[in-house]
């Protein structure tokens, strides 16, 4: 009964990508997808796409709320690019920031996921891939509520942020054990940083986002390839007078 509502999402995830490659034969559907600008067509196309990282990466978004994206555009467009991003949780958002980043670093728990993206982020100059796996214990250090996860150490995987090291523009925060790679974060945040902290809504981050003595601003709706709303938060350090 456990796994109920992963083989909902799997049956879903699969059902919605045939009907993708059916639309598309079909020419029903486009080949490309809309401008980002044309939202609610974007966001209908991007269905069609869910849960297929390197999908998502065709669509030119990372997998944040729509104004969440538009917002930290913003942000990024105002440095210049000149920015260095450390990342929990490689995707569509790594091709992405590397975009409009001078350094990116990613660090993915998944070992079967880090041998499929790997190869693409290898092609990207300004990327380090970095690929920590949890460590079974049964007293984790760091643990991870995600189902799944239960008897696993991601001690490691948290301070991979402090083996890298130095200060950083920004963090993202979208994979396991999110509150602890929250606060391995903050001290390695530039004045005036931001921290995007994806799914935050969820109960069991509120707390610790709520302690972290950071702004927040909080993006709510439409996400690429999901179809319910979703909330995005950017964290900004405020900057020392």
């Amino acid at each position: 009964m456990s796994n109920l509502p992963y083989l909902v999402k799997s049956t879903y995830a699969k059902a919605m990508r045939a009907s993708g490659r059916l639309l598309t034969r079909a020419k029903i559907l486009d080949a490309e997808p809309p401008e980002r600008s044309r939202r609610l067509q974007h966001w209908a196309y991007s269905l069609t796409r869910v849960h297929d990282s390197l999908a998502i990466v065709d669509l030119g978004v990372p997998w944040w709320t729509y104004d969440a994206i538009d917002h930290i555009e913003q942000v990024l467009t105002s440095r210049d690019g000149d920015v260095r991003v450390f990342e929990y949780g490689s995707g569509a958002s790594t091709f992405w920031l590397a975009e409009r980043a001078r350094e990116v670093h990613s660090v993915e728990h998944h070992v079967g996921f880090a041998a499929r993206i790997g190869p693409e982020l290898a092609t990207l100059d300004d990327v380090t891939f970095h690929v920590v796996e949890p460590e079974p214990s049964k007293q984790p250090a760091i643990g991870s509520s995600k189902s799944g996860n239960a008897g696993l150490d991601f001690r490691a995987y948290v301070a991979t942020i402090d083996a890298v090291g130095g200060l950083f523009d920004v963090v993202v925060i979208d994979g396991r054990a999110r509150a602890a790679c929250l606060e391995a974060a903050i001290p390695h945040l530039v004045d005036d940083g931001i921290i995007i902290f994806d799914n935050s809504r969820r109960r069991r981050y509120r707390t610790a986002i709520e302690q972290s003595g950071l702004r927040e601003a909080r993006f709510t709706g439409l996400t690429p390839t999901l179809p319910y709303p979703e909330q995005t938060s950017v964290l900004t350090k405020p900057a020392r007078r």
